[in-house]
């Protein structure tokens, strides 16, 4: 099996390790990224690994990945719950998509129990921290290569 997964983070994802450690973890966005690219290589999976705080520049990667990802993986950030445009961004991929939530958003302000992400998303992954990434990417890993 080969493919390119894009894993996409949005807003305030680059301060991933310094931002509220508490609630995101220690890790940084290169720690996540380093274990995000050796667990897709045991799949004989790759990884394009990206983060804006730009909306548009997030939806212009969902475009991107029309033509050249098996899956995108997807990490909105505050976008989740404002993003019509990302949620029609996705509509527009045929491959699977993947919602990670570092933090259990269910547990935290009633504003984030809200996604307008998982709309489109095939799976929804929250509060398993940056492991999250990582299962995220073994369900993709299983969506496009079910004999595995």
């Amino acid at each position: 099996m080969t493919g390119t997964i894009y894993v996409l983070n949005g807003p305030n994802l680059n301060l991933l390790g310094k931002r509220q450690p508490e609630i995101y973890g220690k890790e940084t966005l290169a720690d996540v990224e380093a274990a995000a690219v050796s667990h897709a290589e045991s799949h004989g999976l790759s990884v394009r690994f990206l983060q804006s705080n730009a909306e548009h520049q997030l939806i212009d990667w969902i475009h991107e990945a029309r033509e050249d990802a098996v899956a995108v993986v997807i990490n909105p950030g505050a976008y989740t719950h404002t993003s019509v445009a990302i949620l029609d961004a996705l509509n527009t991929f045929e491959g699977p998509v993947m919602e990670v939530h570092i933090s259990n958003v269910h547990k935290r302000e009633e504003f984030r129990r809200h996604s307008y992400v998982s709309l489109r998303a095939d799976g929804v992954i929250a509060g398993c921290g940056t492991q999250g990434y990582l299962l995220a990417i073994e369900r993709v890993a299983r969506l496009v290569n079910p004999a595995a």
